[in-house]
């Protein structure tokens, strides 16, 4: 019993972490179950979380440097296959799985974060019809961003010049598979947008796989697509191809080729309308004529023109007319005021004094006044006495009133 070693926890701790991983049959496994209890700590990077079956449960973490390789977010309930080893951390004497990969069981990594990807950012709204900018009728610079060396670039090419080779190409190249893909093709988007170097935008490339095509899902793409001020036409893969970037752009096109025709008129189609019009015009510019060869004609044929002096003399006529209503007006008006002051003169003459005085009367004043009472006549006052032909000034003798 003496001879039995004291350990400490530490110890203990230590020498169970040896044999376990010592253990080549725990330093590499795959493991199958439920992720429950996930933490993700954002300032650290690591992942926390407990696998589960129907049966029991580990501990597990994910430190960053792999935590940041996988493309989706983890979950809680989300079933999962681990790849890591299993040890002890040593302060809590706990075994714990510690994940080198993690992959879901069943979809694969890269269509789980695709489908995570596109759920978050179509609650942002950033798949919204009422944000998709109309594409212009006829552009005049067409930017198209692509790899320099795929087959996009020439399909795109080709068909921009058959169909409307007046618009200008301004051509950005980029990576478009691969780490640096998504950070070129963003730069590039958000390049044009700077000094407006394009009316309209292509961004694509040709088919392949889901990890080919991945670059146009990644979240910093559809973002600079989202905040793109010139419209954004997205053309990756195949029609039965479809990335994060055709949610977002303002028209997806289900291949480079398409892009190029929905990105400029037909200039065969633009030749036939302009034609059409020209021909719709001349039809207007010849009936119009026509019509107004019947007004001349009509005019020609009207009285004025045929005998312009007939209009002057009836003018001449009207001019008479009108001057002899005007002097029988003047006349008329000149004999009725002629009689009116007649008869006007003919009452003053009759109400005149003079007129009376004439007649043999006369009138008496008294004081400057006229006086018509003998009643009221100063005795003491000298009177005149006017006739029609003079006046005799009088000294009252005697005053008699008649009763």
């Amino acid at each position: 019993m003496n001879n039995i070693p004291v350990l400490t926890v530490g110890q203990i701790n230590t020498y169970i972490k040896s044999i376990i991983d010592g253990d080549p049959n725990l330093n590499y496994i795959f493991v199958v179950g439920e992720i429950s209890n996930f933490t993700n700590h954002y300032r650290t990077g690591h992942y926390y979380f407990t696998l589960k079956d129907e049966s029991s449960a580990i501990k597990a973490v994910m430190f960053r440097s792999s935590a940041q390789r996988i493309k989706f977010v983890p979950e809680n309930g989300m079933r999962v296959i681990l790849r890591g080893r299993v040890s002890v951390f040593e302060r809590d004497g706990q075994y714990q799985l510690y994940v080198d990969d993690m992959q879901p069981d069943g979809a694969g990594a890269l269509n789980l974060a695709f489908e995570q990807l596109k759920a978050r950012l179509e609650a942002q709204g950033l798949f919204d019809a009422s944000r998709k900018k109309p594409i212009p009728e006829i552009p005049e610079r067409v930017g198209v961003i692509t790899s320099p060396t795929g087959a996009a670039v020439r399909d795109i090419l080709n068909v921009l010049g058959r169909r409307f080779p007046l618009a200008k190409v301004v051509f950005c190249p980029v990576q478009v598979q691969g780490v640096s893909a998504a950070p070129q093709i963003a730069q590039a988007i958000d390049l044009f947008n700077r000094y407006n170097a394009a009316d309209v935008l292509i961004v694509g490339r040709g088919g392949g796989s889901i990890e080919d095509l991945w670059a146009f899902s990644e979240e910093q793409v559809a973002l600079a697509v989202s905040r793109s001020s010139i419209p954004v036409i997205s053309a990756v893969g195949h029609e039965t191809d479809f990335t994060i970037c055709d949610f977002v752009a303002d028209l997806r096109a289900p291949t480079p080729s398409a892009a190029a025709e929905l990105a400029v008129p037909d200039r065969a189609e633009q030749r036939a309308y302009v034609s059409g019009l020209m021909l719709h015009a001349s039809g207007l510019i010849r009936q119009e004529i026509s019509e107004q060869k019947v007004r001349v004609n009509t005019l020609s044929q009207s009285r004025v023109l045929k005998n312009p002096l007939e209009t002057v003399e009836i003018g001449r006529q009207t001019l008479d007319s009108l001057l002899n209503r005007l002097l029988f007006a003047q006349k008329a008006g000149f004999s009725s005021s002629a009689s009116r002051f007649a008869e006007a003169c003919a009452k003053l003459d009759a109400l005149s004094p003079l007129k009376v005085l004439s007649r043999g009367y006369a009138a008496v004043y008294s004081g400057g006044k006229i006086t018509d009472s003998a009643e009221k006549t100063d005795m003491t006052k000298n009177i005149s006495v006017r006739f029609a032909d003079g006046e005799i000034e009088c000294k009252p003798l005697e005053k008699k009133l008649f009763t």
